[in-house]
């Protein structure tokens, strides 16, 4: 048996040849003193070391430096990439996301990804590796030669990946195995997949992987969805698959999604001849030997891959694996087992679904059955209720459980769920356990959800089959998650300001609303078990470095329901300050790009309440006032509608708020009433489709500019008086 290893392999940086490897300096010159050779030559630089980091961080959890050095690194290239107009191509800087797609194109697959065969019993193992053994023999190959790779059967997406001369090129989901949804720019995002790969990669490589998000992570993300009233994705895989099928890069781009790569799919040397180039790699003979050409790319893959000499030992291996598996920080349910050399593969072949040379050993579902013994409604940052079952301690899948969650009321009532009945438990992979049946009514009718909140006894609302405390930021349980939220890294970013803190600052009675974290002072940090002067000294000092917030910043850090980071640039870009945000009504609200009619009417919901409205009017009367943002205003295209389509010379947002500034509007999709299509490069064809049928000018980059030279408006936006 022998255990996957990682041997040496090339840097993407040599610290001795690049100064922002190790111990890097951060002071920067001036961008404005540097020539367009020397910003060249520094960007080059940032990049590759950015590279190196990524790599160390993301693929071998090993980091060279904190993670504030690393931000200043990335926002010093993003600067030289912005101020030089240095094309960005692979640099790491577009990992943040891109412009929205008008929808996902379909790709045919370098080869077929197809799905194997499997089985939850040993002896389904023991008959594929029969079967394998009688297909070498039949092919004249000795069948006791055989070797088999194990690996887990990670639960994510699956997802092609291409790399030409070792540049990132393509990404594209399974979909039917011979074609996928094209996901280039969302895959791009994903910190472990490299732009580009190290060492002496083939000139094609394409590499099959599975998306997905850890564990942590995971639980992390559900919780914040359930803060903002949102239903929490059901397990590990949903969230990858619905995360990557976002038609919005940034989006992607916030989410936690990681990576394994674990097989190949094509490797072309020279170009696809047959007489290739000396010094280009030949593709391994082995699937072992596949993991090390991984390691010396730079694709990240799990260690937990052996080889074994028979199919005992692939499924003491399953064995093994499966007792480790609440250890393990992703999802997986199952382990994979396939013939180790290539050349047994290809005498093996394929159906037309399945390879004969791997098999799938699944692991048995995790379900029991229980008692509930009560019923709790833990209350949210957004106020939304979430009713939770106390059980009778039961064991599942060797974890004992004594709580489930039953989401919301309107699960409870079409489950007729109540104390004291037997219920069905289930728990598969990293789900939350939950009931998805009563199998024993013991009990007299269903749970009575409660009309008023456990909390602060202010008066449930419901919302479809959800259900909200009305009480806003004075309900107690609702202001501790908005203050950790208010702190957040992603809103006001004040550090030391977590959870643990936060709770200590409750219960000593010094914070009872949100604008009271600004009455503070060091005296009464000091005095708190844990704190001295520095550490109270320190939070005074971040707090007061939040009095002139960025107006987004602020917007986000209210925790408003379906407004996150993305949400409130946006507004803040159409709006420009705090009290147009708060006096507009719902159709103006709907006038922002992405802001539908349920974000207007929850982002109009939580501005009415009493209590939000007190909390924002309490912060800017102790000097916590939003900074305005700049917003153009003209009337020059006064009457006309566009949409935009495709990449242009300046963010798709920016071009909608530039023609809004002059009294245009700029709708995301193609009607009767669009007046002009602008279409830059790689258009969705969606929106060209719609503009044909409606009859709608598509002019381009160029044809856009003439468009609004001719009524006095610059473009690019820069370029405008």
């Amino acid at each position: 048996m022998t255990s996957a290893h990682s041997g040496s392999s090339p840097r993407y940086a040599d610290p001795d040849e690049n100064p922002y490897v190790e111990s890097p300096p951060t002071d920067f010159e001036p961008v404005a003193s540097l020539s367009e050779a020397e910003a060249a030559e520094q960007a080059s630089l940032l990049r590759a070391a950015i590279r190196e980091h990524d790599h160390r961080y993301y693929v071998e959890a090993d980091p060279l430096i904190a993670d504030e050095t690393y931000d200043r690194l990335f926002a010093r290239l993003r600067e030289l990439e912005d101020a030089f107009d240095i094309p960005t191509g692979n640099s790491p800087t577009r990992r943040v996301g891109g412009e929205p797609l008008d929808g996902l194109e379909t790709v045919e697959h370098v080869a077929p990804m197809r799905s194997i065969d499997n089985a939850t019993e040993a002896e389904a193992v023991r008959e594929f590796d029969g079967r394998v053994r009688r297909g070498l023999d039949a092919e004249g190959l000795d069948p006791d030669a055989v070797a088999y790779v194990c690996e887990p059967k990670f639960d994510g997406l699956s997802v092609e990946v291409v790399y030409e001369d070792g540049e990132y090129v393509r990404a594209a989901t399974r979909g039917d195995g011979t074609e996928g949804d094209d996901v280039t720019e969302q895959v791009r995002t994903i910190r472990s997949v490299p732009g580009k790969l190290r060492g002496d990669p083939p000139s094609r490589l394409a590499v099959r992987g599975e998306a997905y998000m850890p564990r942590d992570a995971f639980a992390a993300y559900n919780e914040e969805l359930m803060e903002r009233g949102e239903e929490p994705f059901a397990n590990p895989r949903n969230a990858a698959a619905g995360t990557l099928r976002q038609l919005d890069p940034s989006v992607v781009a916030e989410r936690p999604l990681e990576i394994f790569f674990f097989d190949v799919l094509g490797w072309e040397t020279g170009d696809g001849d047959a007489e290739a180039d000396d010094d280009t790699p030949e593709r391994p003979d082995t699937h072992w030997a596949e993991f090390d050409a991984f390691d010396e790319f730079g694709l990240r893959r799990t260690d937990r891959v052996e080889r074994v000499d028979d199919i005992e030992g692939a499924l003491d291996y399953r064995d093994r694996l499966m007792a480790d598996r609440e250890d393990l920080n992703f999802a997986i349910d199952g382990v994979v087992i396939s013939v180790d050399d290539r050349a047994h593969r290809e005498a093996l072949g394929s159906t037309s679904r399945a390879p004969r040379w791997a098999f799938a050993y699944k692991f048995p579902p995790r379900t029991a059955t229980t008692t509930v013994e009560g019923v709790t409604v833990q209350v949210g940052r957004t106020g939304r209720l979430t009713p939770v079952a106390e059980l009778e301690p039961v064991d599942v899948g060797g974890v004992t459980v004594s709580r489930a969650t039953l989401h919301n009321p309107a699960e409870i009532e079409a489950l007729g769920v109540n104390v004291g009945d037997r219920v069905r438990i289930y728990r598969a992979g990293d789900v939350i356990p939950y009931v998805p049946e009563v199998v024993e009514k013991r009990s007299e009718g269903t749970y009575a959800f409660p009309e008023t909140c456990p909390i602060c006894d202010a008066p449930v609302e419901r919302d479809g089959p959800l259900a909200f405390c009305t009480g806003g930021l004075g309900c107690p349980a609702q202001l501790e998650r908005a203050i950790e939220h208010w702190a957040r890294r992603d809103a006001l970013d004040v550090e030391g300001l977590g959870p643990e803190r936060v709770e200590q600052l409750r219960e000593a009675d010094l914070v009872e609303s949100l604008p009271d974290l600004y009455d503070l002072t060091v005296d009464d940090l000091a005095a708190l078990e844990g704190w001295g002067e520095t550490s109270a000294e320190n939070l005074i000092a971040e707090l007061d470095a939040t009095r002139d917030p960025p107006l987004d910043d602020f917007l986000a850090g209210l925790g408003i329901p379906d407004v996150g980071a993305t949400t409130a640039r946006a507004l803040a870009a159409h709006f420009g300050d705090l009290d147009s945000v708060l006096d507009a009504d719902e159709a103006e609200l709907r006038a922002v790009d992405d802001v539908g009619p349920e974000v207007a009417e929850s982002i109009r919901t939580f501005l009415d309440n009493e209590e939000n409205r007190a909390a924002i009017e309490g912060l800017r009367e102790r000097g916590v006032d939003p900074e305005p943002v700049a917003v153009e205003t003209g009337d020059a295209l006064d009457g006309l509608t566009f949409v935009f389509t495709g990449s242009l010379s300046t963010t798709r947002s920016e071009a909608q708020s530039h023609v809004e500034a002059h009294g245009a509007d700029a709708t995301s999709s193609v009607s009767g009433n669009t007046d002009y299509l602008v279409a830059g490069e790689n258009p969705g064809r969606s929106k060209r489709a719609d503009a044909d049928a409606e009859g709608v000018p598509v002019v381009d980059e160029d044809g856009f500019a003439d468009l609004l030279a001719e009524r006095g408006v610059a473009w690019p936006p820069e370029d405008d008086e």
